[in-house]
């Protein structure tokens, strides 16, 4: 039987690019987010920390699922293997392409 696939998640939070890798993705039900849960984080007992990627560990430490906004995803990758999560300051200006707002259909039964 072939391991769960790991995902790397790139998404935009307050002027960084953050990145990191879980094991799970969904659509969800709360309309123009996407769910993430089973983070998957490097050993924390390795000689050389990242100061990012700690960051990043003591952020999400104890949450079970992460709801982030579609727009600020740059990309969803299906990877071999976890790599090092990472929060970098974004550069230049980068802007979301403008679209127009459409809402779903409302149950008014």
């Amino acid at each position: 039987m072939a391991s769960k696939p790991i995902y790397r998640v790139v998404f935009h939070n307050q002027g960084e690019v953050w990145e990191l890798y879980a094991r799970e993705i969904f659509q969800s039900e709360l309309w123009g987010f996407i769910e993430v849960e089973t983070f998957v984080f490097e050993d924390a007992s390795k000689l050389v920390v990242d100061p990012s990627s700690e960051k990043l560990r003591r952020t999400f430490e104890g949450v079970q699922r992460s709801y982030i906004p579609l727009n600020a995803i740059v990309r969803i990758d299906e990877v071999e293997r976890e790599g090092t999560p990472k929060a970098t300051k974004a550069e230049g200006k980068v802007a979301e392409f403008p679209r127009s707002i459409s809402f779903p259909p409302r149950d008014d039964s």
